[in-house]
């Protein structure tokens, strides 16, 4: 299906004050947003407009209930300078995924698309060129109705935001289980992109970085057993050179990078397990020497390596990073995919497309 998106292109581009040695993330963003609204059962007003503030009523349902979603993507210029996206149409996925579990409406994924590729292209000289740079991308949804009763909103608005972002070099983390405060639980929310479980994880990462931890290994809701999460990634293990993360069971967000990385490493031959992994099975493996890495992913830094866990009184210290080949070739393999420098052969990869004239 076309749709009509109007442009109203700004009149004073920031791209000129832009200076692409120095991007702090989710601080500096495009000239410009894709925006939309559901109204009566259906989406309306499609547009892209000059970045700039929300207009909101104090009543509007969202900041007393949490009626809002979003996704984390990005898009890059390949080695021949073309403006590219990674898997997008997962993101659209996800996104209704989320908003389904939220009660709101779905987008219709050719209008996210569409509104994503027109956006892109008219602001693609906001993409750093560096290596290891990109345009990152932020959809996302809110309810807009005006009252102060619990309910599920009438109203709507979508929007797609971008900015650019310098390498993201992660540092090797410390991870402290967290046995007190949850993550996510069964039947609720923990598979969703809702804004809420972002809120609830303030606290306890706080209190475990003043302990001297970088990050949470979340545990399950019920007994504090079996592992879920690290931090806002997906968190796998190697134990005897299996690949293990623990299955997706309605607590756990399924992560774009998270099935990139089991699809590569099952195509180069290792094994790759999801389950449910108890915390005793990762000490374990630990004592007998046989837990040689942990790593996170996620969207910002690909993969994220661990060089420590503590669980109780249980600190578990892993091998040195030069020896954690399966997180290296994990990220190698995703960074020279999106970098075009090796072939894509599971067509993540999207071209950025130029046919709308802007």
């Amino acid at each position: 299906m076309k749709y009509k998106i109007n442009i109203n292109k700004t009149q004073n581009s920031r791209l000129g004050q832009l200076d692409f040695d120095n991007i702090p993330f989710g601080r500096t963003f495009s000239d410009h947003m894709f925006v939309a609204d559901y109204i009566n059962g259906e989406w309306t007003n499609a547009a892209i407009v000059p970045f700039g503030p929300i207009q909101m009523n104090p009543t509007n349902v969202t900041l007393h209930y949490g009626q809002a979603v979003f996704e984390g993507m990005k898009a890059m210029k390949n080695k021949n300078g073309t403006p590219v996206f990674y898997r997008p149409e997962d993101h659209a996925r996800r996104i209704n995924f989320s908003a389904e579990r939220l009660c709101m409406p779905t987008i219709p994924e050719d209008l996210f698309l569409e509104g994503l590729h027109m956006l892109v292209n008219l602001d693609q000289d906001w993409i750093p060129q560096k290596e290891g740079s990109s345009l990152y991308i932020r959809p996302f949804m809110y309810a807009t109705e005006e009252c102060l009763g619990v309910k599920i909103s009438d109203t709507y608005k979508f929007i797609i935001i971008t900015g650019p972002a310098g390498p993201y070099y992660a540092h090797p983390v410390k991870l402290l289980a967290e046995t007190e405060y949850v993550r996510a639980a069964v039947g609720g929310v923990g598979a969703a992109k809702a804004a809420g479980n972002y809120a609830g994880s303030l606290l306890p990462a706080k209190k475990a970085k003043e302990q001297g931890y970088d990050q949470i290994l979340w545990m399950d809701a019920k007994e504090f057993k079996y592992v879920q999460e690290v931090g806002t990634m997906n968190v796998f293990f190697v134990i005897d050179n299996v690949v293990i993360t623990p299955e997706l069971n309605g607590a756990i967000l399924a992560g774009v990078t998270r099935n990139s990385v089991i699809t590569l490493l099952k195509q180069k031959g290792y094994t790759v397990v999801e389950k449910a992994l108890d915390i005793a099975e990762v000490v374990a493996a630990h004592k007998n020497g046989t837990l040689t890495e942990i790593f996170g992913t996620g969207t910002a830094a690909v993969v994220t390596n661990v060089t420590e866990l503590k669980y109780g009184d249980t600190v578990m210290k892993l091998p040195p990073i030069e020896t954690h080949k399966i997180a290296a070739l994990a990220k190698s393999e995703i960074t020279k995919i999106r970098a075009g420098e090796i072939p894509d052969t599971n067509n993540w990869m999207v071209p950025v497309r130029s046919t709308v004239s802007v």
